[in-house]
């Protein structure tokens, strides 16, 4: 009866301190119910082995209880033929028939028992199993939801937040680049336009020089030379 306490234990453990001292839980749940499985099959190899034998005893039993009523009957037959020695050497055997039988029925019965007992504690195993089965499953479904939970609270709570951070740096350096080509876009309008007042003094004198030469040329100019 030992494998049974020892089956028993493993269904009593406690989940939840095997949950908080494993480093993966889905892993641990998993390797629990495989254990589980090696245990039943185990108990059940036990209790094939029970049956067996309170099947092996029957056929002892019924085997003697055979013997007994033949000798019995051989021994009638030797009497109704005169033969009361006869009689008397089959009533012998009748008696150890009968002796087997009483060392017999006691063993078988407890057999019995025991193998009827075994089967119940079998299917009550295989019933805690199933239920370790779909508890694994919704036990598995729950620490995965956990894990994705605590992803996203340590994302809020500042944890695992480096990527939000580099973002913002980068945002900083792009909009101080936005900051500095603006700037320099401006200097260089600014340039541009004294560049070309520039450029415009210069060709306002140089068509005035050459209007005046034209004027005096053709004689449009007053007298004394002057442009009025």
């Amino acid at each position: 009866m030992g494998i049974f306490n020892r089956i028993s234990d493993i269904f009593k453990s406690n989940v939840n301190d095997a949950l908080d001292k494993a480093e993966d839980p889905e892993k641990m749940l998993k390797q629990m119910v495989l254990e589980m499985e090696e245990s039943v099959n185990k108990a059940t190899l036990a209790v094939a082995n029970a049956i067996a034998n309170e099947k092996s005893l029957q056929r002892k039993l019924q085997k003697q209880k055979e013997l007994a009523g033949d000798w019995q009957q051989k021994a009638m037959q030797a009497l109704q033929a005169g033969r009361e020695d006869l009689a008397k050497a089959a009533l012998e055997k009748k008696a150890i028939a009968e002796k087997n039988i009483a060392d017999l029925e006691p063993i078988h019965t407890q057999a019995a028992a025991t193998s009827v007992n075994m089967r119940q504690q079998l299917d009550a195993l295989k019933n805690k199993l199933e239920e370790a089965r779909s508890r694994q499953s919704t036990l598995i479904a729950r620490s995965q939801a956990a894990k994705a939970q605590k992803q996203i609270a340590q994302s809020f709570s500042g944890v695992g937040s480096d990527a939000f951070s580099k973002f913002d740096k980068y945002e900083g350096k792009i909009e101080k680049l936005e900051s500095e080509a603006e700037a320099f876009e401006q200097l260089a309008g600014e340039n541009t336009s004294l560049e070309q007042e520039f450029k415009q003094l210069s060709t306002s004198t140089t068509v005035d020089a050459e209007l005046l030469a034209l004027k005096q040329q053709m004689g449009l100019l007053p007298e004394g030379g002057k442009n009025e």
